[in-house]
């Protein structure tokens, strides 16, 4: 009886555990980025990830792969053009009071259940004063690495630009 109990208390607490919320993003605002025209977004390397499983039944075994990729400055330069930013190829003296600078970098990772979640850490930078306007931090979990990116990164720029409207 006495085991049963503990075995039930330990699956709970699993089950609990891998049910936990991802955590809130945070934004920190010096300023509106709304007042910003133009973006230059730091270069970033594509990731690609994969996910793949085996199985048998009575006629052999099977398998399957899913491979994903990801390249976090193309997410964040779609998230911004949809909102009406204008992408620059490089940084250009004359828009320089009117341009952002975007880093992005991944800033965490934490196991939750029987996955674990990555945190990225997006900063908007005044080419001008080079002084911090925005950042925002998110975690984001799903199949594979490239999904926690793309879903940290869409929930870290949902929160900012929310919070701008």
């Amino acid at each position: 009886m006495k085991a049963i109990r503990i075995l039930a208390i330990m699956s709970l607490s699993i089950l609990m555990h891998s049910c936990a919320p991802l955590k809130v993003p945070t934004v920190v605002k010096n300023d509106e980025i709304n007042e910003y025209k133009y973006m230059f977004i730091t270069q970033t390397g594509s990731l690609s990830s994969g996910v793949g499983s085996v199985y048998g039944g009575n006629y052999g075994t099977y398998g399957a792969t899913t491979n994903k990729s990801v390249n976090p400055s193309d997410v964040i330069a779609g998230a911004l053009i949809k909102e009406g930013f204008v992408r620059l190829p490089e940084l250009k003296a004359e828009l320089i009071d009117e341009t952002l600078i975007v880093n992005y970098g991944e800033s965490g990772k934490r196991n939750r259940g029987l996955g674990y979640t990555i945190e990225v850490t997006i900063q908007f930078i005044s080419a001008k004063s080079n002084t911090l306007v925005s950042s925002c931090t998110a975690e984001g979990q799903g199949e594979t690495e490239a999904d926690d990116i793309r879903k940290a990164i869409t929930r870290c720029l949902s929160s900012l630009l929310s919070e701008e409207k």
